[in-house]
């Protein structure tokens, strides 16, 4: 089938329904001759960041090396055809990798068969929990993890990963703990055991590594090299340290002259065809470790590949995304991987290198499907301390203070919640501390919302608008209490605003008549109705008429079902509030 046939107006036609449930579809019915230079050098770019990330990601998460590359061919060639982005890398990914080795090694000892198999069973179950997210569309539930917490979880997350690697990277060996505080104290009560050899290594890495991230770039552009060769070049730093790492310790023999710790052997071939456990207890103990990858990994994906699109102009359908994660999550549980998502470092090279396509993505996956067949002879000598400070420089980018700083001054609760799950991961470990930050997202949000902003209004001039009198000068009536209430009413606030009212009433012995503004209200519950109810007798005993204003039609629907508008009394419903005004003679 040619070009022309794909774009042709029939084939569009047909496979417009097809392609909300395979996006391949779309954009390769629209793929154009000059989108495939970009996607083959992209797909080029980002496999050369993903072959030593995907090794170093696996010892991260208590695997074999060649585990990280397996879970980088399938997952990225289902990706490409089931997700709706067009440039997000899907892969391994070190906080992924974090929760796998917190989550797993629990039940298992790391490295051991029976190990393998749970990081199996969590890809799928993680898969199925995705999978069935999007089926069903339940993709607003990530809205539970604020950008806040998210931010505060990745910041704290990003430091624990940075301290696990200490023992790669200063030569020792260290016990495996969640506790965060433990591990300090270790490294610090053991940097006498230091392996002098292994930290030069690891720092140099380390060095190497930042002067590709941060000065490389500027310093090629500086020297008028055309920006296709300055991607590829600034991100090649972790393939130049795996090189560099590699021939050194097999030149000099440093794995047996100076006890250098190596990769070792890592398996030629495909990625084996595996099966993954369906012991129904095993898959509960799981539980709480998929549901916590399933939505930090959909919410790492969803925000990088949202901000990508949106470059481009392009649209990301949020349950697709999910179902295109969980397949590819499938993919990695039946080819001997582990948990998958979008990465944000290498999504970000992948746009910039000028990916197009999920083509990429496929690119990117037959790269490392070639490199498993025949190159991974070729990294028996790599140095674990080179694989440590691949991880380090990539999760420092993690650490965002720059959020901090802006959320604090603009909204100290959501600083608080940020605070708190930074606090609580580092001090209760990664699944408990994101719980803590989710609860106090929302106890935040209640005790916000349970006191609710409300202004005494009244008119503009000669207008029909209504201000709040402590803001602008107004003209107000002396027997007329008009009240907007800047909050939706629940059982959570219904108590304060009745308290209000009330006082409000008491301290103006004049007043006749209450008039409750409802323009931002979008829901009154069963607690709030009730309440209202209540208020409503309350005032009829004090000789205060109640009147409702700018009610929305939604809302209004509801309380003329429950009858309530026959018992405030239609004439006391008013569209607006100067219709109110007019009928309670004030305007």
């Amino acid at each position: 089938m040619t070009l022309n046939s794909l774009n042709s107006p029939s084939t569009l036609r047909k496979s417009k329904n097809l392609a909300d449930y395979l996006p391949f579809l779309r954009w390769l019915a629209q793929y154009r001759r000059e989108d495939l230079v970009g996607d083959l050098m992209a797909g080029l770019i980002v496999a050369i960041m993903l072959v030593p990330q995907g090794m170093a990601y696996a010892l991260l998460a208590g695997l074999p090396p060649e585990v990280g590359l397996y879970a980088s061919i399938v997952p990225l060639l289902i990706y490409g055809l089931l997700g709706t982005s067009r440039t997000l890398a899907v892969g391994p990914v070190a906080i992924v990798s974090l929760l796998v080795a917190t989550g797993v090694s629990g039940l298992a000892e790391p490295g051991s068969a029976q190990y393998l198999q749970l990081a199996l069973t969590l890809a799928l179950l993680v898969g199925l929990i995705q999978f069935g997210m999007g089926l069903i569309r339940l993709g607003f539930l990530v809205n539970f993890l604020s950008h806040p917490v998210l931010a505060g979880f990745t910041s704290a997350a990003a430091i624990v990963i940075g301290f696990s690697q200490l023992k790669h990277l200063l030569g020792i060996s260290m016990p495996r703990t969640e506790a965060f505080h433990e591990l300090v104290l270790y490294a610090a009560m053991h940097l006498a055991e230091t392996h002098l050899t292994t930290l030069i290594i690891g720092l140099v890495s380390v060095a190497i590594l930042f002067y590709f991230k941060q000065g490389l770039a500027p310093q090629l552009q500086r020297m008028g090299l055309q920006e296709s060769l300055v991607i590829p070049l600034a991100k090649a730093g972790p393939l130049i340290v795996v090189v560099i790492g590699t021939l050194l310790v097999w030149g000099l023999g440093l794995n047996e002259s100076a006890g250098i710790k190596i990769v070792g052997e890592v398996p030629a071939g495909l990625p084996p065809l595996t099966l993954p456990g369906f012991d129904f207890s095993i898959w509960q103990a799981l539980l709480p470790t998929a549901l916590v990858i399933g939505f930090v990994g959909y919410m790492e994906s969803i925000s990088v590949a949202k901000s990508l699109a949106s470059k481009r102009r392009q649209k990301v359908e949020a349950n697709q995304e999910l179902v295109a994660l969980g397949m590819a999550n499938f993919g990695a549980a039946f080819t001997g991987g582990y948990p998958v998502t979008g990465g944000f470092s290498r999504s970000v090279v992948n746009f910039a290198a000028g990916a197009n396509t999920g083509l990429a993505s496929m690119v990117t996956a037959i790269l490392i499907g070639l490199t498993v067949i025949f190159l991974t002879p070729l990294f028996y000598f790599l140095p674990q301390a080179v694989l440590a400070a691949i991880i380090i420089v990539a999760v420092t980018g993690l650490i965002d203070v720059a959020t901090f700083k802006h959320v604090w001054h603009y909204n100290k609760a959501d600083a608080v919640s940020m605070l708190v799950t930074f606090v609580a991961v580092l001090v209760v470990g990664i699944e408990t501390g994101i719980l803590v930050g989710v609860a106090s997202t929302v106890l935040l949000y209640i005790w916000r919302t349970s006191r609710p902003h409300y202004a005494l209004v009244g008119r503009l001039g000669e207008s029909e608008t209504y201000r709040n009198i402590l803001r602008h000068e107004v003209k107000t009536c002396p027997h007329v209490v008009t009240i907007r209430v800047d909050e939706s009413l629940y059982f959570a606030n219904t108590k304060f605003l009745e308290d209000t009212i009330l006082k409000l009433v008491a301290e103006r012995p004049e007043v006749k008549h209450l008039v409750l503004v409802g323009i931002a209200v979008n829901f009154i519950d069963a607690s709030a109705l009730e309440t209202l109810e209540a208020l409503i007798h309350e005032l009829r005993d004090a000789g205060v008429e109640f009147h409702l204003a700018d009610i929305k039609g939604p809302v209004m629907d509801r309380l003329k079902a429950v009858g309530f508008v026959d018992y405030v009394g239609p004439n006391h419903i008013h569209l607006s509030t100067h219709e109110a005004m007019q009928a309670l003679r004030c305007s």
